[in-house]
């Protein structure tokens, strides 16, 4: 009886033990989603929604009430399983929280890093994974686990409004920054998501326009930087653009997510949605997107019926409720770290004033008006931007910082002295403006770009007496852009008052014998052709984060010597990139707010609207100029420097399919500086349409002294010579012999080499 009784308790714990809610690891994540009811895994592919309690909203740049108040979005937490919600927050330049709780006296203010643009014209692969070490830690120490970044779309366009967010108009240069971005981040453990894949290239109808785009261009120009990042960092998730493609949204296309991203590209991440991307929950699971963020009711409701009614396969779900677990145990919450609230934002400055600093780039330099003298004490400074700086974009890209330094403080720190007559003008000009402004209440408009106000040009008299008064006159232009919506041609051009004060402020100073700068604090592509010549010396600082100031003063006064290179083409005129044939102009389409509310519009037909098409193909930024020989302002690759450089003959050797050239460069100038070396190459161009030359590898420098030299490697791979062949779907390589170009843009070509292929 007893041996009976023992037998039966026995049989009684091994039922238990089977019964048992297993606990989630890194090593049951199978046995887990075997334990899951459908809601659960229902519950985990849709995010928590946000706290504005509305089902429909579409693209909105919103806040979910978590552990981390401010953050974009989160996950469910599924307790019984041991599954904890994980925290996704924004952005680009910086974490994106908000700075103030609810019965909390302290602040969390993040630092605003440079924007996407700046960090790119640096072409410093490891200063970018620096700043990107230093915003992760950030990640890390305010309890987040995901940050929404980098964003690497194509500049197809001067007027995108979210291009100050993204990089250049290469993909290679894209995809490097990006990957240097995310192996920054992710080096404190913590994930990255690269968005927005793929082709987000223009804001007007951004959650419903179709973009038409061949083969070809899809292959070779919006998706290599994609490719690119992902196999050189591994980001943790990827996040899908709004558009469609072709007729199919990304987050719906089974054959971008699971044939080229995972197939092809062998990426073993998350996908996610951008927030209230796509329509058809059912499609995005089967696609392989496997979170839907915000997260809505109905998309719960609908992933539950799919799988009951078979409209929906249990094992898809399973597929992407596995790589959501994959995600999660990865994370800084499942590894129960004490995140501190206290990140060294002292620290963090240090990294973003001296990162701005490498991102800039002089564009004229006439008679070396930069550095300034050091005489040169008292300044006449002009221009709105100059007192109300711009750190940075808005939308989902802006940061709640501490502070920004303005250009006046910047001066100051520097030992120079602003004009305090011009000040005073300016300050009362902006202050009445101000006042003036309608205010607009409304979440949604606190994120789109508010209009900048008219230039203010001084009488003449008070420009003769600045002029007389001072060393020399600084003037800055500023632009601001954002999500919502696209800038416009007016916005690209300057405008009648913008050109009064500078042709106004150069005859006066010029009529006493002193120089004129202008500093452009700008996120975008602006035209510079008719008025570059008018002033002595012009700066683009970009939009350089919370230490702007600081990072123009040590530019202007010679402290550090400016090495940016220009990511993108400066046209001659708007008109001139082949693309502004097929681009919204934003100035023409109502801004419907229907669009953000989650309401169905009714299909239209509008160009550029509702449909775009890609005419212009692979031919994007320098490679259209360099094909139709059409003249620009500046080129790709573009920057000048306080020095001079020489290049020696480049030794080129092929091993297997790795092709790596060498060459030394010399500083033949009287300062310390870097220098970014270009590599182009130019195919045979025998069988197959091929731009003039591709950017194929690129390296900076450390800093050389004056008459040093230092040695320079760059590689690529014999397949990145290839093209896509649409008819066979396959990529192509041409026999021939190929030109590898040197040189310190894309038009000053320094030294060729030859390899046969």
């Amino acid at each position: 009886m007893k041996k009976e009784l023992i037998m039966i308790l026995a049989g009684a714990v091994a039922v238990a033990g089977c019964n048992s809610t297993p606990q989630l690891t890194e090593k049951n994540i199978d046995k887990v989603i075997k334990a899951m009811t459908l809601e659960e895994k229902a519950l985990l592919v849709t995010g928590i929604g946000m706290d504005t309690g509305s089902e429909g909203m579409a693209a909105t740049v919103g806040a979910s009430a978590q552990r981390v108040p401010g953050a974009a979005g989160a996950t469910h937490a599924i307790p019984r399983l041991g599954i904890p919600s994980i925290v996704l927050s924004d952005g680009p330049a910086g974490v994106r929280i908000n700075p103030t709780r609810e019965g909390d006296d302290n602040t969390y203010y993040c630092t605003h890093f440079p924007i996407g643009t700046l960090l790119s014209s640096t072409w410093n692969q490891e200063l970018v994974e620096e700043v990107g070490e230093s915003m992760g830690n950030e990640v890390l120490e305010y309890g987040c686990d995901v940050l929404l970044a980098p964003a690497l779309n194509i500049h197809r366009n001067p007027l995108n409004g979210r291009n100050f967010e993204y990089y250049s108009e290469d993909p290679v240069l894209s995809g490097k920054i990006a990957a240097a971005y995310v192996r920054g981040i992710q080096s404190n453990g913590v994930g990255t998501s690269i968005k927005h894949f793929v082709a987000n290239n223009q804001e007007t109808n951004r959650t419903a326009v179709d973009e038409k785009i061949s083969d070809r261009a899809m292959r070779e120009i919006y998706l290599k930087g994609f490719e690119i990042a992902v196999k050189e960092s591994d980001p943790w998730t990827i996040m899908t653009s709004y558009n469609k493609i072709n007729g199919i949204y990304t987050s719906e296309d089974h054959a971008l997510l699971e044939d080229i991203l995972r197939d092809d590209w062998g990426y073993k991440g998350t996908v996610m949605t951008d927030w209230y991307g796509g329509k058809d929950a059912i499609a995005q699971v089967h696609a392989g997107n496997d979170m839907l963020q915000p997260g809505r009711p109905s998309q719960y409701n609908d992933i539950i019926d799919g799988v009951k009614n078979g409209t929906l396969d249990e094992a898809e779900l399973d597929r992407n409720v596995k790589r959501i677990l994959q995600l999660i145990v990865r994370t800084p919450i499942f590894k129960n770290y004490a995140y501190s609230n206290k990140p060294d934002l002292e620290a963090h400055a240090k990294v973003t004033r001296q990162s701005a600093v490498e991102g800039m780039v002089l564009l004229e330099n006439k008679n070396a008006t930069l550095p300034l003298a050091a005489e040169a004490k008292n300044v006449a400074v002009f221009g709105n931007t100059s007192y109300d700086f711009i750190a940075g974009g808005t939308g989902s890209g802006n940061v709640n910082r501490a502070y920004t330094v303005s250009l006046l403080d910047g001066l100051s720190n520097a030992g120079l002295q602003a004009d305090a007559n011009l000040q005073k003008m300016y300050e009362e000009y902006l202050a009445k403006i101000a006042k003036e402004a309608a205010s607009v209440d409304g979440d949604l408009f606190s994120f789109l770009p508010k209009p900048l106000p008219a230039e203010f040009v001084p009488a003449a008299k008070d420009i003769a007496a600045a002029a007389a008064a001072n060393d020399v006159a600084i003037i800055t232009f500023g632009r601001i852009s954002g999500e919502f919506v696209d800038r416009t041609v007016a916005d690209f051009n300057l405008s009648a008052k913008e050109k009064q004060l500078v042709n106004d402020v150069t005859k006066a100073f010029h009529a006493a014998g002193k120089k004129v700068i202008v500093v452009l604090n700008i996120g975008g592509v602006i035209e510079t052709a008719s008025w570059k010549n008018t002033p002595d010396a012009i700066l683009l600082s970009w939009q350089a984060g919370q230490e702007g100031g600081n990072s123009v003063a040590d530019v202007l006064t010679g402290k550090e010597n400016p090495s940016g290179r220009l990511p993108m083409t400066w046209p001659v005129a708007f008109e001139d990139h082949k693309s502004s044939e097929n681009f919204p102009r934003s100035e023409t389409f109502e801004l419907n707010l229907n669009a953000f509310m989650g309401i169905e519009q009714v299909a239209g037909d509008k160009k550029d609207f509702d449909w775009t098409k890609y005419e212009e193909g692979i031919y994007v930024g320098y490679r259209w100029f360099d094909k139709s020989g059409i003249q620009v302002s500046y080129p790709f690759g573009y920057g000048l420097s306080y020095t001079t450089f020489e290049y020696s003959t480049p030794e080129v050797a092929k091993e297997g399919d790795k092709v790596c050239v060498k060459l030394s460069v010399k500083n033949t100038g009287a300062v310390a500086g870097k220098e970014v070396v270009q590599l182009y190459v130019s195919a045979p161009g025998k069988t197959l349409d091929k731009p003039v030359k591709e950017l194929k590898a690129f390296a900076k420098t450390a800093t050389i002294a004056a008459g040093e030299s230092a040695d320079v490697t760059l590689c690529f791979n014999v397949n990145d010579l290839a093209s896509w062949n649409e008819e066979t779907s396959a990529w192509e390589l041409e026999n021939g012999t190929y030109t590898i170009s040197l040189g310190s843009s894309c038009l000053n070509i320094l030294t060729n080499a030859e390899l046969a292929i």
